[in-house]
């Protein structure tokens, strides 16, 4: 026999029509039996993913409560709010009133001649 015989028993048997996978019933079983072997397998294979969807349900809370865990670590370790001044205004004795105001009057004075100076030199005439 040569090497080409197994092989071309081996593509007719692939190439044959593929039957439905239904169970025969052996000689000596009823058919309720068979149906009662098909419950159990379903039955088994329902517990078998009940189970794992609890296992998964389990998992998704300890990830749950472990991310909470670390959202408040982080919240924890984060810097606290710098404390703002007071919105009102402390009240200051008359002569502190003016000397406070003479320095913003320099200050704006000596802002504004610093300004007059560039907007002259902006405003040259062309030579």
């Amino acid at each position: 026999m040569n090497a080409a015989g197994p092989l071309t028993f081996m593509l007719i048997l692939a190439a044959a029509p593929v039957q439905a996978q239904v169970p025969q019933v052996r000689p000596g079983l009823s058919t309720l039996d068979l149906h009662r072997y098909q419950a159990d397998q379903h039955r088994y294979e329902m517990d078998r993913l009940r189970l794992q969807a609890d296992q998964r349900e389990m998992n998704a809370r300890l990830h749950e409560t472990e991310t909470r865990l670390n959202r408040l670590r982080i919240e924890a370790a984060r810097q606290p709010a710098p404390v703002l001044p007071p919105p009102y205004r402390p009240v200051r004795s008359p002569e502190e009133e003016r000397a406070l105001r003479l320095s913003a009057e320099e200050r704006n004075r000596a802002m504004t001649d610093g300004v007059g100076q560039i907007d002259a030199w902006l405003d040259r005439q062309p030579d």
